[in-house]
């Protein structure tokens, strides 16, 4: 029987992968909300659903099966219809509801809905206007009068990276750095345990939605079968680094080291992947300001022991740091070729954010024209993909992909 989840590099060919096609959630993004929820600005829907569309095509053309998430909850909640009740009263809960008046509302709202409406309503977040019923009761509810939700929309839902990881057998289930986005694991954490196929083996959780430090996919790296990548950023905490790394040493699996790059932690890095993704079996693409000399931490397991982790502290430049942990040289591809204000420009737009789908076979945006030509000018076949509008939401094709199965 294939593996439902098989994952043990970056680059290996794509079999499986996971997506979610941007819904209403975005029409629910408001100038006042948008920082909040993590955007800079207010993509237009139609022409975002068009956008992913074609990146959906595309990796369909290449040979790749493209589950939604959407149609995995739903298969899962039609399988196992028991679940339904304790899935909505926990993503209530989550979002803040504790009236236990407003709860039942809310309750019997979703519970009227057909199952494929309900969760694409629970995305998009509850308007009060979608609720005649409601009134405000308590001082807080007056205070709060001016916001138009009841429950807020998850509009960072189409970048499928982050909320879990796949790695090797197993899965990272992450705790989000942000509250708004806490409630996106919900969704992973039910077609995890309870689909029809993607529990059927029962994977292991590296890592769980109710740890207490953030954990986010975008810092999760795959370099090769005994080599993870993680960053530490403004998203993800070294404990959780550390407590990841625990669990998979304890599991006796294929994975013998971890390097843990520590990034600046700004909205520009933001992830690990928004500065460095690997594009071929020798190449990686990066934004100039990675390069180095970096702090570089490498995590190894301590023989003789059962889960006792050694730590040694690296500072080194990028380059030497990769060549080593995979044992062979390798090229470092600077974003726009390293031009200081071009590489800024294209960085910020995710140029350095790419999807291997084969080995040296990617996706990019078509945006990032400067650097894509760069990446051509070193062999690489590139799938160009329209991004006016999925780019405002600061993530890649890699941030808007979860790879199931890699050959």
């Amino acid at each position: 029987m294939e593996d439902a989840l098989h994952v043990y590099s970056e680059i290996g060919k794509l079999k499986s992968v996971l997506l979610h096609r941007p819904g209403r959630e975005l029409e629910n993004l408001t100038p006042d909300s948008m920082e909040r929820l993590l955007f800079d600005d207010i993509p237009y829907l139609k022409i975002a659903q068009k956008e992913h569309d074609y990146f959906a095509q595309v990796l369909k053309n290449q040979g790749v099966e493209v589950l939604y998430l959407v149609d995995l909850v739903e298969e899962t909640l039609r399988a196992q219809p028991k679940l339904l009740p304790s899935f909505v009263e926990q993503f209530i809960l989550e979002a803040g509801i504790y009236d236990p008046v407003l709860r039942g509302v809310l309750i019997h709202h979703f519970s009227s809905m057909e199952l494929r409406a309900m969760i694409h309503s629970m995305m998009a977040g509850i308007r009060k206007s979608e609720m005649p019923t409601y009134r405000k009761k308590t001082l807080h509810d007056y205070v709060e009068s001016r916001q138009p939700f009841l429950m807020e929309p998850l509009p960072n839902l189409y970048f499928t990276r982050d909320p879990f990881a796949t790695i090797g057998n197993g899965v990272s289930l992450n705790h989000m750095h942000t509250k708004t986005r806490c409630r996106e694991t919900i969704f992973a954490q039910i077609i995890f345990r309870h689909h029809p196929r993607l529990s059927k083996q029962n994977p292991p959780f590296w890592f769980n939605r109710n740890e207490n430090t953030s954990l986010e996919g975008g810092d999760e790296l795959i370099l090769n079968h005994e080599t993870l990548a993680f960053g530490i950023s403004q998203r993800t905490d070294a404990r959780s680094i550390e407590r990841l790394t625990q669990n998979l040493f304890q599991a006796q699996n294929e994975f013998k080291r971890v390097l843990a790059f520590e990034i600046p932690r700004t909205r520009a890095f933001m992830h690990l992947d928004t500065v460095f993704t690997q594009v071929d079996v020798d190449k990686f693409t990066i934004h100039p300001e990675i390069e180095g000399p970096l702090t570089v931490y490498e995590l190894q397991k301590k023989p003789g022991t059962k889960n006792d982790i050694v730590i040694r502290e690296i500072h080194e430049d990028l380059e030497t740091i990769l060549s080593r942990s995979l044992g062979q040289a390798v090229t470092l591809i600077r974003c726009a070729g390293g031009d200081v204000v071009h590489a800024a420009r294209e960085q910020w737009s995710d140029g350095s954010n790419t999807l291997a789908i084969a080995p040296g076979e990617l996706v990019v945006y078509e945006r990032n024209y400067m650097t894509n030509a760069v990446l051509e000018s070193y062999g690489l076949h590139l799938h160009i993909i329209p991004s006016s509008e999925l780019s405002r939401g600061r993530g890649g094709p890699r941030c808007m992909s979860m790879p199931l199965v890699r050959q």
